[in-house]
């Protein structure tokens, strides 16, 4: 019983606040035929109000959405009516008729509510999310100023129309006191909410406009005072438009008007469904529901071919009505039900009142409606431009911009063409702030290094030689506005010496067909001048994947350049660098002798023998474990032929992460023997390796009996440990920077 008391409640209150308004849009529509359509109008937007809201609950709309005429779509209905039927084909088909100019009026609704229906059926009401911001600030900056503007005439006062740029040469025909109603009329809505909350700001200021009209009227002012309404015609409650519109199909003749009608139309509903949409998305914020663009869209189509036959402007998603009725307890479809239901009855029972209204009181209300349209971002924000109150204002001058542009396109030419300008421009910065460099970070071999740990000698060689190793590290699409600036960023860096570059793809999310092609000729320059393109990370985006699968750029680099992550590139790249500046030497080919190893640099061939007695060769087949996380051993490892490396679990998951890798001549499990801690991580043989291993009691023995010894060993773990750090803190540096 409570929520079907707060459906009536939001109901009543949505239709009460839905006539005037309806009323008003409903005049505004058929402005452009002149005077003698004023009545036409209001019935129009009032059959409207009543066939939408109706639509909108028999078709199971969203239950916070109230369907009634609409700003936004109301102002475009009357440009297309403007263009054309009151001048162009469609006057010369009207032959001066009422009926038959209304039936063409009408057909423009209904062909905008079939085109809407066709949006909503081809599901393309999701595509709202691409169109800008700022195009949708211009566009309805510009509604707000076409909207303001139609409203000059009934607040002058004049009886005829008065082309804007002619108000100075007709000052003399301004009614004061219509404008001074026109301006009650204004403040009383506009302050509404401040002087009382119990009643509706529209309601209060058709009263106060009202009363002040006929007060005047009533002191001997009514010549001095504008027109009301008028008789209202009979508001039919049945199609009679419908068999008017089989009629005009059936003309030849007709066809070239109903086609430019047809075009128009076509405008209306794109403009209507953005509405839709995005009041349904204003909407939902409200009421905490979730409305389906894409089925709104076929409701309210279908809810204007209705309206349209009966005689109804087109409508759109009132967030006037829709919060008026959701503050007031409406929360069902029953809601729409009564608000019809109130509507209707005024249309029956309250014609002549609706004929004595002022036409400058509800031109005072849709000022308000005018102003209160204005987008207060654009607004906002222009504002702090002017006040240099940003720190990006170049970009937010470009948003500006557009939403100017597409304000003036609209003012000057069609909303349509508006909007379409605004999106290609808006699209056009899109690409140039798109096309900045992809680069977003560049490092090179001598200062950042692979995991895989070396014998200092070879260390040493990439220190010198390193910088032939070159790493970009990629984000965003590698399209064609970024992919000729990469490729100029990869040329500059082969003349500097580069002969290895790795492309990190970790971060692209896109790839187009001139990027791919553009890969390839990196890879043709570089193989030119005895160097090598490598991606890593080729995978880690599916779509990438796909296009360096199918335009050929894995083909043409082949297998061996691409690699599951940087570091893997890495360090294929630095063992080209070492076998070119290295070659044949004997750290690279065979096993390294005991003597040999950095670890025990600074020993005697006597502390040698000694250190040889202590140590045990073991050798490890490839994937064999060395050592396994969290035992408790702590034999320190001094490998002399092959690579092992280092992995820890992936906390959660079933797989493992390298850290690290060592090579021949380095040593590893020092942490351990030093801080008698479990071991933190899995090392094992990435292929055959052979180790020295000094065990914790051998270490013991070294300690006890040949102090100097295990001094020397000592100091030397100790410069690795510091070699490691100091490598480590050059690399974060170098990538921080």
């Amino acid at each position: 019983m409570k929520l079907l008391r707060g459906d009536i409640a939001g109901g009543v209150s949505a239709g009460v606040l839905t006539i005037p308004v309806s009323m008003g849009y409903g005049i505004l529509a058929l402005q452009p035929l002149g005077d003698r359509y004023v009545a036409y109008g209001v019935v129009a937007g009032l059959l409207s109000a009543i066939l939408a809201l109706l639509a909108g609950a028999l078709l199971r709309g969203a239950a916070g959405l109230l369907y009634t005429p609409r700003s936004v779509v109301t102002l475009i209905m009357a440009a297309v009516v403007f263009e054309g039927v009151a001048r162009g084909p469609g006057a010369v088909a009207a032959h001066g008729d009422v009926q038959r100019t209304l039936t063409l009026v009408f057909f423009i609704v209904v062909a905008a509510g079939l085109f809407q229906s066709l949006f909503g059926a081809l599901r393309l009401g999701g595509l709202i999310r691409y169109i800008p911001s700022p195009v949708m600030a211009g566009f309805q900056n510009a509604v707000a100023i076409l909207i303001i503007v139609a409203q000059v005439d009934p607040l002058l006062g004049f009886r005829r129309h008065i082309p804007f740029g002619q108000l100075a040469s007709n000052l003399a025909l301004v009614q004061p006191l219509t404008l001074t109603v026109g301006l009650l009329t204004f403040l009383a809505t506009w302050y509404g909410p401040r002087l009382t909350k119990r009643v509706p700001p529209v309601i209060l200021g058709l009263l106060v406009g009202a009363g002040a009209y006929y007060a005047l009227s009533g002191a001997g002012y009514g010549p001095q005072l504008g027109l009301v309404v008028g008789p209202m015609p009979e508001a039919s409650l049945l199609p009679t438009y419908l068999p008017g519109f089989g009629q005009l199909l059936a003309e030849r003749q007709a066809w070239p008007a109903l086609l430019t009608l047809a075009v128009g139309a076509f405008s209306l509903a794109i403009v209507s469904s953005l509405d839709v949409l995005l009041c349904a998305k204003v909407m939902d914020g409200v009421t905490g529901e979730r409305s389906r663009g894409s089925r709104e869209l076929v409701r309210i189509g279908v809810g204007n071919m209705t309206a349209a036959c009966f005689g109804g402007i087109a409508s759109g998603v009132n967030l006037g009505a829709s919060t008026a009725s959701h503050r007031a307890g409406g929360r069902t479809r029953l809601a729409s039900l009564a608000a019809a239901v109130v509507v209707l009855l005024a249309v029956l029972f309250l014609g002549p009142a609706i004929a004595l209204l002022p036409r400058v009181v509800i031109a005072g209300m849709l000022f308000v409606v005018g102003v209160q349209l204005f987008d207060q971002w654009s607004l906002r924000l222009l504002w702090r431009t002017i006040a240099g109150d940003l720190i990006h204002w170049r970009r937010m001058a470009l948003d500006l911009l557009v939403a100017l542009l597409v304000g003036a396109s609209i003012l000057l030419f069609d909303p349509v063409v508006g909007v379409a300008m605004g999106v290609t421009v808006a699209v056009l910065f899109f690409i140039i702030r798109m096309s900045r460099s992809v680069q977003r970070r560049t490092y090179r071999g001598d200062a950042v290094r692979s995991r895989k740990a070396r014998d200092p000698k070879l260390m040493e060689i990439l220190a010198a030689h390193g910088q032939q190793i070159v790493v970009f590290e990629l984000e965003g699409p590698i399209f064609f506005g970024t992919a000729e600036d990469l490729a100029t960023r990869v040329e500059v860096a082969g003349r500097e010496g580069a002969r290895q570059v790795v492309l990190d793809l970790r971060r692209v999310n896109e790839l187009d067909t001139t990027g791919a092609r553009i890969l390839i000729q990196i890879h043709e320059r570089l193989r030119k001048q005895g160097g090598r393109l490598l991606l890593s990370h080729p995978h880690d985006n599916h779509l990438v994947s796909t296009v360096l699968r199918d335009l050929g750029v894995a083909g043409a680099l082949g297998a061996g350049a691409l690699f599951a992550d940087t570091d893997a590139a890495l360090e294929w790249a630095e063992e080209q660098v070492i076998r070119a500046h290295a070659a044949g030497d004997v750290l690279l080919t065979s096993e390294i002798a005991m003597d040999r190893l950095s670890v025990l640099e600074g020993l005697t061939k006597a502390e040698c023998a000694v250190v040889r007695i202590l140590l045990a060769r073991r050798t490890y087949g490839p994937g064999e474990v060395v050592i396994k996380e969290g035992s408790l051993d702590r034999d320190l490892f001094l490998i002399s032929r092959g690579t092992v490396s280092v992995r820890v679990g992936m906390p959660g998951q079933d797989r493992q992460r390298r850290l690290a890798s060592f090579s021949a001549g380095t040593v590893f499990g020092e942490v351990a023997l030093l801080d008698h801690q479990p071991r933190s991580a899995t090392v094992t043989a990435d292929e055959e390796a052979v180790c020295y291993v000094l065990s914790d009691e051998a270490f013991g023995a070294l300690v006890r009996d040949h102090h100097p010894i295990a001094i020397k060993l000592l100091t030397n773990l100790g410069c690795e440990l510091s070699r490691r750090v100091r490598r480590a803190n050059a690399m974060i540096s170098q990538l921080e920077g």
